[in-house]
């Protein structure tokens, strides 16, 4: 056997780092081809090895160097292919409107690739669309918030993407769970942690200097480090912090509203300074009047002045409706406590005024008829001697509290002048009832038949009314 001559060498990159390719070849006195053939080269496996950085100089390489020539994944997939449903919620922490597609899904050893298409005889078409998970760092878990779909889970990546993954098939859903789960697990576990990543860049960020495989952190690291702290900082307390960082936010808010609600001033004092005024519309009849200092609200004497002024003869007073705008506006300036004069032009539709009257009655808190009399008030109605029914609605409105008997007098009185107008305004005893049913009473729980309820409250007013001169005790003045 020909004299042999082995020759080491050594790439210029390993001369510098701890490990690197090693090929020996034998040289004979064979012809080149032989020579060739008897080559080998011994390369350490890449399992040996520790995981790299990407170069930063080699701006041309593939974001992610995952696919090989003709657009083939360059590792040996996990999971066969599958068509999965996938939406991409989330891109580097911007989120993004929700599109479920259909992707080709295929798992390896480091990412989940996603292809629009199926690939046709294990090659993907030329153009097709393909995204890269990393998994390195991801997060995965199930979520039933961000979809109304079935089996969902979601994966979010160390750079803050967030990816939607869907199978209708339970079986087929919790296969790919697990194995992307396990897949994130196993690498994140050889890589001593969670990596971080720079933002708007596909290189990991240096480790410590101290993890084995990697060198002592140069200046130029260190500094390129301090260049991206913050953007590090506002990631790690967005992201890394999220878990450990909620309850304190929660505890946090509560304790400042404690001491909101107890510093906060006494509604009283917000009245004397005048930050907050008492309102017309919707206080209780009985408070407005002590404030007011009369048993009769202001509001309701300028308003039955204002009708038998110039609105009894107006056709289907009471009964047509005025401008809603207009009436809130009147409402407004009420409740401000300005002056109102109801004379002014903007207030010369009478049926604003009446608007205003009738829902100043139906926004009180307890009826002009009290919530604890309209039980009596119907049993009342029910009587069929006339004489006795007058007598019981006599009691009854004796009994009232005094605000609401003054005021049930002097409206009451009011509406038989209205009547007195009939063959102008074309109202009715009846169709006073109507409208003023509803409007002065009601019950506190409507749990019977509101249809009857209405009934009774109708035919309630239709009697005061008919019989005002008796209950009332208006003919001895």
């Amino acid at each position: 056997m020909a004299a042999s001559r082995i020759t080491t060498k050594q790439s210029p990159q390993s001369s510098s780092a701890a490990h690197g390719a090693v090929q020996i070849r034998i040289k004979s006195s064979q012809s080149s081809g032989d020579r060739l053939s008897q080559s080998r080269s011994l390369v350490l496996q890449e399992s040996d090895l520790p995981p790299k950085p990407i170069s930063l100089h080699r701006r041309n390489q593939s974001q992610h160097d995952v696919l090989g020539p003709g657009g083939t994944a360059s590792q040996q997939p996990l999971l066969k292919g599958e068509n999965l449903n996938v939406a991409k919620i989330s891109e580097g922490g911007k989120k993004q409107r929700k599109n479920w597609m259909v992707t080709w899904t295929l798992l390896t050893s480091d990412q989940l690739l996603l292809h629009k298409e199926a690939p046709q005889g294990g090659r993907q078409k030329p153009g097709g669309q393909t995204d890269a998970v990393l998994l390195c760092g991801a997060v995965i878990d199930w979520t039933t918030q961000k979809s109304r779909r079935k089996n969902v889970f979601q994966i979010t990546t160390n750079t803050g993407s967030e990816y939607l993954v869907q199978s209708d098939s339970y079986s087929t859903a919790i296969q790919w769970h697990d194995a992307i789960r396990r897949t994130i697990d196993s690498l994140t576990k050889s890589n001593g942690g969670f990596p971080l990543r720079r933002s708007n860049s596909s290189d990991y960020l240096p480790k410590h200097n101290s993890l084995p495989g990697y060198g002592s952190a140069s200046p130029n690291t260190k500094q390129r480090s301090q260049v991206h702290r913050r953007s590090i900082n506002m990631f790690s307390s967005s992201r890394l912090k999220h878990n450990t960082s909620d309850a304190t936010d929660k505890n946090g808010v509560k304790n400042r509203l404690k001491k909101f609600i107890i510093r906060r001033p006494s509604i009283k004092t917000l009245q004397e300074k005048g930050l907050i005024k008492d309102r017309v519309f919707g206080c209780h009849l009985s408070t407005l009047c002590e404030r007011e200092g009369t048993t009769v609200p202001k509001f309701i004497r300028i308003c039955l002045d204002a009708v038998d002024k110039r609105g009894l003869e107006v056709d289907g007073i009471y009964r047509v409706s005025g401008n809603l705008a207009t009436v809130q506006k009147l409402r407004f300036i009420i409740d401000q406590e300005e002056d109102l004069d109801l004379d002014h032009k903007q207030w010369e539709d009478i049926h604003v005024v009446t608007g205003a009257l009738k829902l100043f009655f139906r926004e009180l808190p307890e009826p002009l008829f009290p919530f604890t009399f309209f039980s009596a008030f119907v049993e009342a109605i029910k009587i069929r001697d006339s004489k006795h029914k007058v007598e019981a609605m006599k009691k009854l409105v004796r009994d009232l509290p005094k605000p609401n008997q003054d005021t049930m007098k002097l409206l009451f009185s009011h509406l038989l002048r209205v009547l007195d107008y009939s063959r102008k305004n074309l109202m009715s005893t009846q169709g006073i009832g109507i409208v003023f049913g509803p409007t002065l009473m009601w019950p506190k729980l409507d749990a019977g038949n509101m249809a009857v309820n209405m009934v009774y409250q109708n035919h309630i007013v239709e009697f005061i009314l008919t019989e005002s001169q008796n209950i009332f005790d208006l003919d001895k003045k």
